[in-house]
């Protein structure tokens, strides 16, 4: 479409532009020849962008002889500008010049030859710089385009890499508080199982183990539900409701041995330290749940400076049964606190030759 009306307007200007021409000169028999080549040269600009120097070359010649072809060779020289071969340009914007030259001799006009030349070269020179000015500005165009276009491919990548990071985050965060619950189950289970079939307390720790259970439900609905909708904002708890005496006192009721020194005015504050915090000792009381059945779990959580310390130690005993675990408690553990700026270490210290000693994870987590 945009071609078509390319062609219609040279012929129109080139029609227009005879009759100037027949203006100053009178006679004219040559007039049908002259349109009908003027079409033809019209039409020829439908190959401009295919080969633009050749049909301006062809054009330049055309309009030698034609003056409704006298606009048809601007807008081919125009293409050829648009080359961004500048000596081509400048070549064809030549021939136009010398057709313009021809068609003055071979059709005297009653201005003079120097003005029909200085006018000609100016209108040339002026399409070869407009042609190429606007190829220039086509082509910053499409480089912005482009720059776009990988800015936002990019932004997309972050935004995928983002949300991949923050699935991982998720997990991770299921993983601590459903092997938190299941850790708690089993300790209750085998709370039953020593206390036997007959003892008061069954129905009791047998509704404590439902409870326990529906919480660990409710945590992977949650975060199921988080992944299916695609929102990956989980709810956070209130600080009441994720404290470390919390947890210390849940750890006691299912019968877990736990000695527990707190410093409860910095773990009141609202601080990510008080919330890794959390984590810590969730973690270090579910190790110790699986690895160390029964044994005594000591918790320390302390101001030192400009950190908050978390210690949590248990005695192994590498006889004792234990529950399965992947470690990715830890290390997830690891990657959060590091994140803070701070440090997660677990060890076992004083190790006999039968294996028992003491494990120790030990944090520090700036205080900010």
């Amino acid at each position: 479409m945009r071609s078509a009306l390319v062609v219609l307007a040279s012929f129109a200007g080139g029609l227009a532009l005879l009759f100037l021409v027949l203006e100053q000169r009178p006679g004219g028999g040559w007039r049908a020849l002259d349109v009908a080549v003027g079409a033809l040269a019209c039409l020829a600009l439908l190959l401009r962008r295919r080969a633009p120097v050749a049909i301006g070359l062809v054009l330049a010649a055309a309009a030698a002889g034609c003056a409704t072809a006298g606009v048809a060779n601007y807008v081919a020289l125009f293409a050829v500008a648009r080359t961004r071969r500048i000596e081509l340009a400048f070549a064809v914007a030549f021939a136009d010049v010398a057709g313009a030259l021809g068609f003055w001799l071979l059709y005297p006009a009653n201005s003079e030859l120097s003005l029909t030349v200085v006018v000609n070269t100016a209108i040339a020179l002026a399409v070869v710089a407009w042609g190429a000015l606007h190829q220039k500005q086509q082509d910053l165009v499409a480089v912005y385009r482009d720059r776009a276009a990988r800015i936002e491919r990019e932004r997309e990548l972050r935004a995928e890499q983002l949300q991949l990071a923050e699935r991982a985050r998720i997990a991770r965060d299921m993983h601590d508080s459903v092997a938190h619950y299941m850790s708690l189950i089993a300790l209750y289970a085998g709370g039953l199982e020593v206390a036997g079939a007959n003892a008061k307390d069954v129905g009791g720790t047998a509704t404590t183990i439902r409870t326990t259970a529906t919480k660990a439900l409710d945590e992977l609905r949650t975060v199921i539900g988080v992944l299916r909708d695609g929102t990956l904002a989980v709810p956070q708890k209130t600080p009441h409701e994720r404290t470390v005496r919390g947890l210390v006192d849940e750890a006691r009721q299912a019968g877990q041995l736990v000695v527990a020194h707190l410093d409860d005015e910095a773990l009141r504050a609202a601080n990510p330290a008080t919330e890794e915090a959390y984590r810590l000792v969730q973690e270090g009381l579910t190790n110790a749940r699986k690895h160390a059945a029964g044994s005594l779990v000591t918790v320390r959580v302390r101001r030192d400076g400009p950190d908050l310390l978390v210690t949590v130690t248990n005695p192994v005993d590498p006889n004792a049964p234990t529950l399965p675990g992947g470690g990715a408690g830890l290390l997830g553990l690891a990657e959060r606190v590091t994140a803070l700026g701070g440090t997660v270490e677990h060890d076992l210290i004083g190790r006999g030759d039968g294996g028992a000693g003491e494990f120790r994870m030990h944090g520090r987590v700036p205080y900010r």
